[in-house]
C-alpha cells in the first residue's frame, strides 16, 4: 500500500510528536490520586516525623494526599524492597537516609540494589554525626576523652543500635581514626540505649545529633564532639573532632526521598518541585530546626545531587566497613 507523499509527511510529523503529547499529558494529570510515601521504619522516631511533616506540605500543593505507611524490619531494607518492587510511576516513594542508602548496601545482603534501583528524588535534610558519654563520665573535654579511651583500651562500653548498623559503623571509624579501642554493646533500639546510657551503665555513644540533642541541651548526657567540618549550628559550644586533634574525621546523617528505578523524569521533577516547596515553607523549616535538622542549601536539593551525594558517600564508606569486616545480623 503507498501513501501520496503529502499525506506520508503528515503521518510522520504526528508520530514524532507523540512521545511529547504523550509526556505532557502525564504531566497534567499526575497526580490523580493518593501517593504513598514509605518509611521503613516504626512510627515516631527520627525518620518518620520528617516524612510526616514534609508529606503534610506536598499534599498541599499536589492536591492530592500523600500518606505515610510504616513499613519496618531489617535495618530499613523490608521497606525498601516493598518500593524498589512498585511501579515505576510515582505513587510509590521512600524515604531513607545515610545507613538505608548506603550501609546496609555493604553489610547486608539485599534483594535489590540500593544505588541503582531507586530514582533520587531529593535530600530533605542532614544532622551531624556526634560523641555523647554518660553525664559523669570523667573526661571534661574531648581532648581528655581521647586521652582516657588510649589509656584504658577496652575500657569504655559504647552502645550500638544494632550489629552493623549505623552506630556500629561510626564506632568502628571512630576507633580506627582515632587509635582507641572500646567495646561495642548492641542493642535493639535508640530507647533501650539512651536508658542504659542515661543510667550510667554504659559509656558511650556515636551517633546523630538530632536524636540525642535533648538530652544533652537538658544536662543528662555529654556532648564532645561532632565529627563535621564545623560546629553544629545546633548547639555551637560543641567542638568538631578536629579541633579536638582528629582531623579528617566526618560523618553526617542525612535524608532523601527516593523513587522506583524507572519513574518517568517529568513525575520525579514534580515530586522534586513539591519536596522543595515544603524546603521553603517557614513552618517547615521551624519544624526541622526543633528536630534538629539541617535542611540543605537549594543547589543541594535537585535529584542530580541527591544521587551525587550518594555514591560519594558508598565510595567512601564501602571501603572502610568492608576493611573493618562489619556485617549486619
Amino acid at each position: 500500500m503507498t501513501f501520496p507523499r503529502r499525506q506520508f509527511l503528515r503521518l510522520a510529523a504526528g508520530a514524532g510528536v507523540l512521545p511529547a503529547t504523550s509526556q505532557l499529558a502525564r504531566t497534567a494529570t499526575y497526580p490523580s490520586r493518593p501517593i504513598t510515601l514509605v518509611v521503613p521504619f516504626p512510627p515516631g522516631g527520627p525518620t518518620d516525623t520528617l516524612a510526616r511533616i514534609v508529606a503534610d506540605h506536598m499534599s498541599k500543593s499536589l492536591g492530592r494526599s500523600v500518606i505515610i505507611e510504616n513499613v519496618s524490619g531489617a535495618s530499613g531494607s523490608v521497606g525498601l524492597g516493598r518500593v524498589a518492587r512498585a511501579a515505576p510511576d510515582g505513587y510509590t516513594l521512600v524515604i531513607g537516609h545515610w545507613a538505608t542508602h548506603v550501609v546496609i548496601g555493604a553489610t547486608m545482603k539485599l534483594p535489590f540494589d540500593v544505588l541503582n534501583d531507586f530514582e533520587p528524588v531529593a535530600e530533605l535534610a542532614d544532622t551531624p554525626i556526634w560523641l555523647v558519654a554518660r553525664n559523669n563520665f570523667p573526661a571534661a573535654n574531648a581532648s581528655e576523652l581521647l586521652a582516657w579511651l588510649k589509656q584504658h583500651p577496652g575500657k569504655a562500653l559504647a552502645g550500638a543500635v544494632g550489629v552493623g548498623n549505623a552506630s556500629d559503623l561510626n564506632a568502628a571509624y571512630f576507633e580506627k581514626m582515632t587509635g582507641t579501642k572500646f567495646q561495642t554493646v548492641p542493642y535493639l533500639g535508640a530507647a533501650p540505649l539512651n536508658q542504659d546510657l542515661l543510667a550510667g551503665r554504659i559509656d558511650l555513644f556515636l551517633g546523630m545529633a538530632a536524636a540525642t540533642f535533648p538530652f544533652v541541651r537538658s544536662g543528662q548526657m555529654k556532648a564532645y564532639a561532632v565529627m563535621a567540618k564545623s560546629r553544629w549550628w545546633a548547639d555551637p559550644d560543641v567542638p568538631t573532632m578536629a579541633e579536638a586533634g582528629v582531623p579528617g574525621l566526618y560523618a553526617s546523617f542525612w535524608h532523601g526521598i527516593w523513587a522506583p528505578r524507572g519513574t518517568p523524569k517529568d513525575i520525579i521533577a514534580t515530586l522534586n518541585s513539591a519536596i522543595r516547596a515544603a524546603l521553603t515553607d517557614p513552618t517547615v523549616k521551624k519544624r526541622f530546626a526543633d528536630q534538629g535538622q539541617a535542611i540543605p542549601p537549594p543547589e543541594q536539593q535537585t535529584p542530580e545531587a541527591l544521587g551525587r551525594l550518594q555514591r560519594a558517600e558508598i565510595a567512601k564508606w564501602w571501603p572502610i566497613i568492608k576493611a573493618a569486616g562489619i556485617k549486619a545480623e
